[in-house]
């Protein structure tokens, strides 16, 4: 999967990068879940940030990107019965790391779609998503990018993922909704 869109965090010197500085970049790998029924979607919603955002998460070693996909949906939204996942978007992204080894992480965020099925099981949140208050919810697409953005112009507690998450909900709206409704 091709990258859709590059994004460097503004205390990433993407100057550095581009033009192979020494630097140490740590590289992480995440699948995410894009899961529509009728004009709702899947999302996670965090109180801390005040915002919405995909379901899914970082790829464990060992694990493929489907298995990942499957266990972060299943841990973060408690969904069962995950099938027909199909390649949307991949997005890169560059930001600051704060841990001793790398000064910078690239994230790749694989976001596939799927099916699953109707009832949500239990979650299994691990202690940081408890407490930064996640939780699963069926959401109007246009109404959770209308959010995001309002927290975006408003808010200094926004996390450093919801530009990524609000472009990948303006790209679903247009490749997925808006042409699963013209199609009909």
């Amino acid at each position: 999967m091709k990258p859709i869109r590059t994004t460097y965090h503004p205390d990433t010197p993407s100057h550095l990068i581009n033009n192979n500085a020494q630097l140490s970049i740590l590289t992480r790998h995440a699948a995410r879940a894009i899961v529509i029924n009728g004009d709702r979607i899947l999302l996670v919603y965090t109180s801390r940030y005040d915002d919405y955002s995909l379901p899914g998460g970082g790829i464990d070693q060992g694990e493929d990107k489907h298995q990942g996909l499957i266990r972060e949906l299943s841990e973060e939204t408690g969904a069962t019965g995950v099938r027909n996942i199909r390649e949307f978007a991949r997005y890169d992204e560059y930001r600051p790391w704060h841990k001793p080894n790398a000064d910078l992480v690239h994230m790749i965020s694989h976001c596939y779609c799927c099916e699953i099925d109707q009832t949500l099981g239990q979650t299994s949140l691990e202690d940081y998503e408890v407490r930064n208050g996640m939780k699963a919810l069926w959401v109007n697409l246009e109404q959770a990018i209308a959010h995001n953005e309002g927290v975006i112009q408003s808010s200094p507690k926004k996390g450093l993922s919801i530009e990524r998450e609000t472009f990948l909900f303006k790209l679903i709206l247009e490749k997925l909704v808006d042409s699963q409704y013209s199609q009909a």
